[in-house]
């Protein structure tokens, strides 16, 4: 259907895009990005992309809106050369927290996002992790909103023989569902952290602990970190019932403020992430050998040569 695979590594995923390249024994096709004095952003194509399946990869992450004007940039840029399909990987989605009108004269932000991916060029997306589910419905192009659990999740059940009666522990009751999907895969029990917000306030209060964990190896498990906030209550709250040696879990390591800072100061055995966000050389160094990062590539990889064969995604997952 389309003459080929071309890969194009935003500014924000160089690394990832290299990695995915290495799995497809595919090369990254050659671009300029070029930010001039006034911050206005220039994408130019070195080679023609005229009727070929393309696959731009970048991240949303710090600093999100320039990061995501690129992505916007570019998807003009391959739409204008006449590329034959272009999907946008983006390993992380900025914005998806603001997904619902939650109070009174509030945008819904990740439904923009989404508007904006379509009317730049893409005809179809490819996602990791998204916050919550419907974003999904947001997009009016076909796509894959795809998931690191299976990744997470087998790190950890290679683990399972080192483990004390792990417990899984939902860093709030919003990711208790994935959290019990988690438990079933170990075959462990689970417990919750129940908190409450102030307002739009990102730091939020950790109230109580709904479960066993005094005893047990605990593993708190959320979606991304911030500000840390919420894992750092969590691991207190925990250790303040009992638990024996803590491990965190999480897919996006989006690491605000002092957030790494925060999580190297924490009792905690293993800090398990992925690098849908690329971390600093200071981030890594401050987290030391307790950081264990799981590379997507091959996911996203295998995701991006089944898409251009037109195979089940599914099949990957025995769905």
């Amino acid at each position: 259907m389309y003459s080929g695979i071309k890969l194009l590594a935003g500014t924000a995923s160089r690394e990832l895009a290299g990695e995915i390249s290495a799995y497809l024994n595919e090369p990254i096709c050659d671009h300029e990005v070029i930010e001039f004095p006034n911050e206005n952003v220039f994408v130019r194509l070195r080679r023609s992309v005229r009727g070929q399946d393309v696959y731009i990869i970048q991240t949303t992450s710090s600093p999100v809106n320039r990061n995501l004007m690129e992505l916007l940039i570019t998807l003009q840029t391959l739409k204008l050369d006449s590329a034959g399909r272009i999907t946008a990987v983006i390993p992380y989605l900025c914005y998806a927290r603001s997904d619902k009108k939650d109070q009174p004269r509030v945008p819904i932000t990740a439904r923009l996002v989404a508007d904006l991916i379509q009317v730049a060029g893409a005809d179809r997306y490819m996602v990791l992790d998204l916050h919550a589910g419907q974003i999904q419905g947001f997009f009016s192009i076909p796509g894959d909103a795809l998931t690191t659990f299976h990744m997470l999740s087998g790190y950890f059940l290679e683990q399972r023989g080192r483990l004390q009666d792990p417990v899984i522990v939902a860093a709030d009751l919003g990711y208790s569902k994935k959290g019990r999907n988690f438990a079933a895969k170990l075959g462990s029990s689970m417990a919750f952290i129940e908190k409450r917000r102030r307002g739009n306030d990102p730091s939020a209060e950790a109230l109580t602990i709904v479960g066993e964990v005094a005893g047990h190896d605990v593993i708190v498990v959320d979606d991304e970190v911030a500000t840390a906030g919420s894992v750092v209550q969590a691991v207190e709250l925990v250790k303040a019932h009992g638990a024996r040696d803590v491990y965190l879990c999480f897919v996006h390591p989006v690491f605000a403020a002092d957030a790494a800072e925060r999580l190297a100061r924490l009792p905690v055995k293993q800090i398990v992430t992925t690098n849908t966000i690329p971390l600093l050389a200071s981030q890594r160094a401050g987290l030391g050998d307790r950081l264990v990062v799981l590379s997507v590539a091959p996911l996203l990889g295998e995701v991006i040569r089944r898409a251009h064969e037109g195979r089940s995604v599914g099949e990957m997952f025995n769905e």
